[in-house]
């Protein structure tokens, strides 16, 4: 696996569960759509997001369902802590998917 995501001090292997948990807390949100959404692009992405990016994305993760579905697919416009590269990155990704 990539140390992309990886600070000093921090071992590939603290990095890997981190990653593991996030594919986890992905693919079992409570709706489909977002399980769908953010699961496939943690399957994709995770490995080459920075510490930083992984941050950010676990922090959308603390959000509501509906509020992500409607942010990812452009129905409403985030809110400025969550209008980043990492949010860019899901709409990108989501616009190559059927939910």
């Amino acid at each position: 696996m990539s140390d992309v995501g990886t600070t000093p001090g921090m071992r590939s292997d603290d990095a890997e569960i981190r990653r593991k948990r996030l594919l986890f807390r992905c693919w079992h949100r409570g709706t489909q759509e977002i399980d769908l959404i953010f699961g496939s692009f943690a399957e994709r992405s995770a490995d080459q997001l920075s510490t930083v990016q992984l941050d950010r994305f676990e922090a959308l993760l603390d959000c509501n369902d509906a509020d992500l579905f409607y942010w990812v697919t452009g129905r409403s416009t985030p809110p400025s802590t969550h209008d980043h590269d990492v949010m860019r990155m899901l709409r990108s990704c989501h616009c190559h998917q059927k939910v």
